[in-house]
């Protein structure tokens, strides 16, 4: 799988992608990853990403023409012509993003282009022509979308095959079954009086199983 992320701060999250799993799966080539400077699509000397909002406001407003040109680039002329690769616009007034979501991402597609928001937002026309999709990855604001995208990298990864190295656990974790995972415990057994819960050293595995059941909340 592929991503591609648009920014104009394409640095920003360097450090992120630079390890972990994330970086893993890099060096396993399970997925690619690029990050594009949006300022390289701008054709005035000054490299202008955005301008003052029709109608007057505060602030400014990313521009068209830029994240136009970045996303043909990337798709290689073949902006509407596509159907394995999902161009997503993280926004605010978006669909929130969720494991249901991460889930559609990783199975139908082999290339997710993200466009990162900034100022007050993203001239309408890219959401409405270029964008399959807006996502929102919380019901708060945020100062752009590259945490967003970054958030949206690695939940997508994870469900890449190959990638996790016990598969097993993606199926248990959180959010997949509907509930919360139950609570974990390791040594030592006891800590500043603190100790594990007695059924999880029981070896009784049918009642470590139905603790565990007890103990996830429900979504």
């Amino acid at each position: 799988m592929k991503f591609d992320i648009i920014t104009i701060f394409p640095q920003i999250l360097d450090s992120y992608f630079a390890e972990g799993q994330i970086k893993r799966a890099i060096n396993k080539k399970r997925i690619e990853l690029a990050v594009h400077d949006l300022r390289d699509y701008a054709r005035d000397k000054h490299r202008t990403t955005d301008d003052i909002p029709y109608g007057g406001g505060a602030g400014m407003v990313m521009k068209i023409e830029p994240i136009y040109r970045n996303v043909e680039k990337i798709t290689k002329d073949s902006l509407f012509k596509r159907k394995d690769i999902r161009i997503v616009l993280l926004s605010a007034k978006g669909e929130i993003y969720n494991q249901k979501k991460a889930r559609a991402l990783s199975g139908k597609y082999r290339q997710i282009i993200l466009i990162c928001g900034r100022y007050e937002g993203v001239d309408e026309r890219v959401a409405k022509y270029v964008a399959d999709e807006e996502i929102s990855v919380g019901p708060y604001i945020l100062s752009g979308g590259e945490l967003g995208a970054a958030l949206i990298v690695d939940s997508v990864t994870r469900l890449v095959p190959g990638v996790v190295g016990n598969e097993r656990s993606l199926v248990e974790e959180s959010y997949e079954t509907g509930t919360t995972e139950y609570p974990q415990y390791t040594r030592p057994g006891e800590f500043q009086g603190w100790k594990v819960p007695k059924v999880l050293s029981s070896g009784d595995h049918q009642k470590i199983k139905e603790w565990r059941r007890k103990k996830s909340k429900q979504l």
